[in-house]
């Protein structure tokens, strides 16, 4: 595919930085021309001697994991837990991760990363369709969201943000937003969340209560990765409740396992986009369900990579979405 754009991730600045998630045999990725960015959309330009799914010509948008196909996990559908993670001779395929990402003019994708877009929607749109992925499989198969219940998101950030309008529009009453910046939080409303809570001016488990009647919510999605994030959800949802973590902590926390033992409380972890959420999350978008223009995004032309990068590094903490458009849309 011909890569038309590609958004910045916080990951992808580690990646850059650190090496860390990405090591290839055991050695950092930018020591082997490592090209990383997982984020991308683009048109198809050339098809593999068996692909009738799609056409040159189509647009697309990509999910970051295609597993190896032959473990357990993959055979589970759960392909982004693969136990052959980074095992490229096995098939195992991680773009921007263990293989070769997005930040270039083509990349080479396998047809199960490859979502259909419309042609009405614009590239940066398209470049979301991956966040809001992952918010989709945190909430509706690895949740299990209902309609009628509710909903906590604990960060603004654009999974978070994103997190909102998949749960809206599969019909989770209340949808809570918390954070503590206004402007981000106020972008939370307009993509219909039903309350929002700046954690800096209230304590955001009484917020929950006092809106709730005191019977709490079904599920918390956590994007903030604070050190007391999963706490504060434990007393959030109500007792058989799921709390599902999307961000990762900067250090160690500690946790009140008592609290979530008593109260049966169910807590997992995603990474990514699995079970083709992102195929989910585009239907959704393409129908006008969730409002992904919303999000605000800064965007720079190619000459500029660096720069955008730059700018992304320097504003992680405002959770805005840069996105570099290889080519003019």
């Amino acid at each position: 595919m011909r890569v038309d754009a590609i958004a910045v991730c916080a990951t992808d600045i580690e990646i850059i930085r650190h090496g860390v998630p990405a090591m290839i045999d055991g050695e950092l990725p930018f020591n082997r021309g490592f090209t990383p960015g997982h984020e991308y959309m683009g048109t198809i330009v050339k098809l593999g001697p068996t692909v009738d799914e799609f056409q040159v010509g189509d647009r697309v948008t990509v999910e970051v994991h295609a597993g190896c196909g032959r473990c357990q996990r993959c055979r589970e559908g759960m392909y982004t837990s693969c136990l052959n993670y980074g095992y490229r001779a096995k098939g195992h395929r991680a773009n921007g991760f263990s293989t070769d990402g997005g930040f270039a003019e083509y990349a080479v994708n396998s047809i199960n990363t490859l979502a259909h877009i419309p042609d009405e929607m614009t590239d940066a749109e398209a470049t979301l369709i991956v966040t809001a992925g992952t918010a989709m499989y945190g909430l509706d198969v690895m949740g299990g969201v209902i309609a009628g219940e509710g909903v906590v998101v604990i960060g603004p950030g654009p999974i978070g943000l994103m997190g909102v309008g998949v749960a809206k529009a599969l019909g989770a009453q209340p949808v809570i937003l918390t954070g503590t910046r206004d402007a981000r939080l106020e972008m939370g409303k307009r993509l219909s969340a039903d309350a929002v809570i700046n954690v800096g001016r209230e304590d955001p488990v009484e917020a929950v209560q006092h809106l709730t009647g005191g019977k709490g919510v079904q599920y918390v999605l956590e994007c903030s990765g604070a050190p007391n994030a999963l706490n504060e959800a434990a007393r959030m949802v109500n007792r058989g409740g799921r709390i599902c973590l999307a961000a990762f902590p900067a250090e160690p926390v500690p946790v009140d396992l008592a609290y979530l033992v008593r109260n049966n409380i169910y807590v997992f972890g995603i990474r990514g986009e699995g079970k083709s959420a992102t195929h989910r999350a585009a239907a959704l978008m393409a129908q006008k369900r969730i409002d992904a223009k919303l999000i605000h995004t800064h965007t720079f032309p190619l000459a500029e990579v660096p720069t955008a990068i730059r700018y992304a590094r320097d504003r992680i903490e405002d959770a805005i979405k840069v996105v570099v458009q290889i080519r003019e849309a």
